[in-house]
């Protein structure tokens, strides 16, 4: 089994240091443009002593694994963590943090570079504590149901608008955000993520009675895999699992996921990412699972969803609405990123076919993959499936 610091030094040990040398320093040079400070220059080189560190990198730098160190401690150091008085916005450190993670996630985390993003359960865009008496102060009004939601590559848990937690708040669910590194393997933020909710659910300030799990592409699939993991370990949290959505997963991996694409779309929202398309061509083990549905690092077998759960799946199909004898290249289109087959778990192996009860599957017309997470139609689509409920303690069994 391969570990993400393997796959991350085989990956790397392929790109041009120098080219890395560029997008950080482009990176560096456009931090400096930030409103207030000096203005940089516009060729995206940096002058003074930063300037010359970047000229010694790539004048003495023969071997990738030293180069991309040297320069993620400096952007490291360019990105602070948050303070009143950082240079850098809260929101744009976050999304230039969380896109570098997707990108290059296994790799810092290998290195023990401080811009790995470390996995935490949120509330209010804060981590929780796992202490029951710390965890009872910061949620008085929890709820024994429970929701969480789970970001796609490249984002973080900042992803999800306020729509989607109200409508949780209001069907009766404490809503909570997963933050993880979307660049590690699936494998071990699957088994990360089922140690931590045993945690939380164990340190919960009342009796937990049911747990429902919403994923956006790449975090469905890490909810599947936390399912799956937990299952095999005999974890508690399972059974509290009633409903699993998928908005855009690629169950069955996403053929037209590149990169370049990603990063075009998820960081055309700051100007200061604009650089990191640069990054195109890298591929971090998250990347390499998202593409190929990959649940699992112990074996290629498929596996199956949960029979007791009522799953339920949304896929995107841009171009107009699914047809029979829809065109190849349409089909393959589907959101921009997941094919629609792929998003609804159909496979023509009757073996690693989903099978989801039709009841429970829908196609937007005209909604990209990133789209998904904030279409009021969507939105309306999970309404009419999971509705308020005055009894939250609800079979996991029922309506099935």
């Amino acid at each position: 089994m391969n570990t993400p610091g393997l796959r991350g030094a085989a990956r790397l040990a392929t790109e041009a240091t120098a080219g890395l040398v560029d997008l950080v320093e482009a990176v560096h040079a456009g931090i400096a443009r930030v409103p207030g400070l000096a203005a940089a220059p516009a060729d995206g080189r940096t002058r003074g002593i930063t300037g010359l560190v970047y000229r010694t990198v790539r004048g003495v730098t023969r071997l990738v694994g030293g180069g991309v160190d040297t320069l993620l401690a400096l952007l490291a150091r360019e990105l602070p963590p948050d303070a009143p008085d950082a240079p850098v916005p809260a929101p744009t450190r976050a999304a230039l943090q969380a896109a570098l993670n997707g990108m290059l996630g296994d790799h810092l985390e290998a290195s023990a570079n401080p811009l790995a993003t470390p996995m935490a359960l949120c509330h209010g865009g804060r981590p929780l504590p796992l202490e029951p008496a710390a965890l009872r102060e910061r949620l008085p009004a929890a709820r024994p149901a429970v929701a969480l939601l789970l970001h796609g590559l490249c984002m973080d848990e900042r992803a999800w608008p306020p729509a989607m937690m109200a409508w949780l708040d209001e069907a009766g669910f404490t809503p909570l955000a997963l933050r993880y590194n979307s660049g590690r393997a699936i494998a071990l933020n699957g088994a990360e993520l089922a140690a931590l909710l045993q945690a939380l659910l164990a340190a919960w300030p009342q009796p937990p009675a049911r747990l429902v799990l919403l994923g956006h592409s790449m975090g469905g699939l890490v909810a599947r895999s936390a399912l799956h993991q937990a299952q095999r370990q005999g974890l508690g949290w399972p059974a509290l699992v009633s409903d699993l959505f998928f908005l855009g997963t690629p169950h069955h991996g996403a053929p037209l996921e590149k990169l370049g694409h990603v990063a075009d779309r998820v960081l055309a929202a700051t100007p200061y990412a604009a650089p990191f398309a640069r990054l195109g061509r890298l591929r971090s083990a998250g990347i390499t699972d998202l593409r190929h549905g990959r649940l699992l690092d112990d074996t290629d077998e498929p596996v199956p969803l949960p029979p007791q759960l009522r799953c339920h799946a949304i896929a995107g199909q841009l171009g107009g609405p699914p047809e029979p004898g829809l065109a190849v290249h349409r089909r393959l289109l589907g959101d921009g990123l997941v094919t629609v087959a792929s998003a609804l778990g159909r496979h023509r192996d009757p073996a690693r076919a989903l099978h989801l009860d039709p009841a429970r599957t829908w196609v937007g017309a005209g909604i990209g993959h990133l789209a998904l997470l904030s279409d009021p139609a969507v939105l309306a689509q999970l309404r009419a499936w999971l509705p308020p409920t005055a009894a939250p303690a609800q079979s996991a069994t029922a309506s099935r």
